[in-house]
């Protein structure tokens, strides 16, 4: 279950990084592609962004604990089957983004093209785990 314990260690790293952007503040948001809204919600303290960076933190905090359920690592979580469905999907439906860039010309940004890429690399890892847990 090697590739469920990288997912889950991917799943981790993007939490704490959505937590490191609520610390840094308005420059993270901008840098991280949150939009320029968000940047000026955190510059003016507004709850707003802390709150929905910290849902998305929270939820694929989850995430890793499904991979890591699903790898033997953590405690057996209900649902694992149709939750690792449900996570790959929504990666790989992110990810598939990149390829709609193209007809999109004012959201060609380098960092659509390479959150998309990272999210898609994230789908296929997932995929594949989710795949060889069923398997085994």
């Amino acid at each position: 279950m090697l590739l469920l314990k990288i997912a889950g260690i991917l799943n981790f790293i993007a939490a704490a990084l959505h937590i490191a952007v609520i610390f840094g503040g308005e420059k993270w948001y901008r840098f991280f592609g949150a939009g320029e809204g968000m940047a000026r919600m955190a510059k003016a303290g507004m709850a707003y962004p802390t709150i929905i960076t910290s849902l998305i933190a929270l939820i694929l905090f989850f995430w890793g604990l499904y991979a890591w359920s699903a790898a033997g690592i953590f405690y057996k979580l209900p649902l694992i089957t149709p939750a690792l469905f449900a996570i790959c999907t929504i990666y790989l439906i992110r990810g598939g983004l990149i390829f709609l860039l193209p007809f999109f010309p004012n959201q060609q940004t380098a960092f659509n093209f390479w959150s998309s890429l990272v999210v898609l690399l994230y789908g296929i890892i997932h995929l594949f785990g989710t795949i060889e847990y069923i398997k085994a």
